[in-house]
């Protein structure tokens, strides 16, 4: 009998030890796995994916943006050309201008600005693949070309 009042002793001593390390382990853990903020572990994992569902979210009306931007690149004006140049020897400084604006594919126009002591006189040019059907001054072509470089 003794023996075995003993041995419920030395269980009842290890629970009771296991118990508080079992305690003391739950705190630590608890420690840890607390935000910033004090939320527990599994509402800072709740709010990270969200965040990451939002990101994704996000990045898919990027992604769709981006697709509209590059259908209709093409088309925009992206290649810009300018030459000055004084056509008259009678008046001053290079107030003419040769001005051509092209697409990716040299299909745009070129606006051409003759300044005299009369007046001014602009002219406007279709420009298809870098060519124009119209014939072009040495300026308005060299407009063309730094367009095209």
């Amino acid at each position: 009998m003794a023996i075995l009042g003993l041995v419920s002793i030395v269980l009842l001593l290890a629970v009771i030890v296991l118990v508080r390390r079992t305690s003391r382990l739950s705190a630590r853990l608890d420690g840890i796995t607390r935000g910033e903020s004090g939320k527990s572990f599994e509402d800072v994992l709740e709010a990270h994916i969200d965040k990451v569902y939002a990101v994704a979210r996000e990045l898919d009306e990027v992604s769709a943006r981006t697709a509209v931007l590059e259908s209709v690149l093409p088309t925009a004006f992206q290649r810009v050309g300018l030459v000055r140049y004084n056509p008259f020897e009678d008046t001053g400084g290079n107030q003419s201008f040769a001005l051509a604006m092209l697409d990716a594919r040299g299909d745009g126009w070129i606006l051409s600005s003759l300044h005299a002591r009369q007046g001014t006189r602009f002219y406007a040019k279709a420009v298809k693949a870098g060519r124009s059907e119209t014939s072009l001054s040495e300026e308005e072509q060299a407009a063309i070309k730094q367009a095209i470089a």
